[in-house]
């Protein structure tokens, strides 16, 4: 067969002579290999995820006990999830956006209940089909109802001191400033206690810090029992310049702790306008904090209790605080 004189060029295959090294890449490596579980399709990475959410749950900011994290770690909605909590959460009227209910939902007392409950509020009732109560719940038990519930709206640390110290300067409040800050505590039904002194002893607010430390989750509402609607829960991007801002304002900083330097019922600043820090139970404050604190307060308690809960702590130290001020 003519070949209309071509001749066929048998091409080589691989790099050839003046390339350039335009194939160096392809022969470089990747790196070195990432962690088991940091692989999304390596079962170490689904248990690395489990063991967070059943960590988060302990700490009561999972989707079981409310709270659902939004980008870079940010709560964008929470979620009440089961009949009993339910039913509990609009019993204690913490805020709610809606309450969604199963499709052909098995009608018992508590639905009954908290149909009738969400109606007289005003909340949104939304029927709702099992594989949407799924995904909202992250396949937790929902027994068809699940209460959704808005981002608690926090106040900014710095304009709530200076606004009760300026109230109470124009005599608008009539007993000094008297916050308290959390230093570490990550339990939501702590917070909400400590809520709930705080409003009985007419403190003026509950500081928390934004990382490593407790926020207003639906377990919190419903251990306040209330109270967080009346008593301001603010957040402070760092605790300890957080602190020294209240000093220079001329709020007094006292640490509670079972070693401190001063006896509660010998504590001359309960006058005073007074930020209350406690730490955990475990670890107590911490070693910025208690070196940001005008004074250590401790609790004279029986030797055989090693330590009080924070919450009660709180309770007894503002309760003392509450009768010097009354007796002056």
């Amino acid at each position: 067969m003519a070949n209309n004189g071509r001749r066929s060029v048998k091409m080589k295959k691989g790099p050839t002579v003046g390339t350039g090294g335009h194939g160096r890449k392809a022969l470089e490596g990747k790196g070195p290999t990432p962690k088991a579980e940091d692989r999304p399709y390596h079962k170490a990475f689904k248990s690395k995820q489990l063991a967070e959410r059943s960590e988060a749950k302990r700490a009561g900011t999972g989707r079981s006990a409310g709270a659902r994290s939004g980008p870079k770690g940010r709560a964008t909605e929470e979620v009440v999830t089961g009949r009993n909590s339910v039913v509990e959460a609009l019993r204690a009227g913490i805020p709610a956006k809606a309450l969604h209910v199963a499709i052909r939902i098995e009608m018992d007392d508590r639905v009954k209940e908290s149909l009738k409950l969400a109606a007289e509020r005003g909340i949104p009732l939304l029927e709702t089909g099992k594989p949407e109560l799924d995904r909202m719940t992250e396949d937790a038990i929902h027994q068809g109802l699940v209460l959704q519930i808005p981002p608690y709206e926090y106040q900014d640390a710095y304009e709530l001191a200076e606004e009760t110290l300026a109230s109470w300067k124009r005599g608008h409040v009539a007993n000094a400033p008297l916050f308290v800050a959390l230093d570490g505590i990550t339990d939501p039904r702590n917070l909400g206690a400590i809520i709930r002194s705080v409003s009985a002893f007419s403190g003026h607010g509950v500081i928390v810090p934004e990382r490593r430390s407790v926020g207003v989750t639906a377990s919190a509402w419903k251990t306040s029992a209330g109270a967080a609607v009346r008593v301001p829960v603010a957040r402070a991007a760092n605790l300890n310049n957080t602190l020294k801002a209240f000093k220079n304002m001329g709020i007094y900083v006292l640490g509670l702790d079972g070693d401190g330097d001063v006896s509660l019922p010998d504590l001359a600043l309960a006058t005073e306008p007074v930020c209350l820090v406690v730490g955990s139970e475990g670890k107590g404050l911490s070693r910025l904090v208690r070196e940001n604190c005008d004074q250590i307060v401790s609790i004279p308690i029986d030797s055989a209790m090693e330590s009080l809960n924070a919450s009660m702590a709180v309770g007894i130290s503002l309760y003392e605080i509450s009768r010097q001020r009354a007796a002056k």
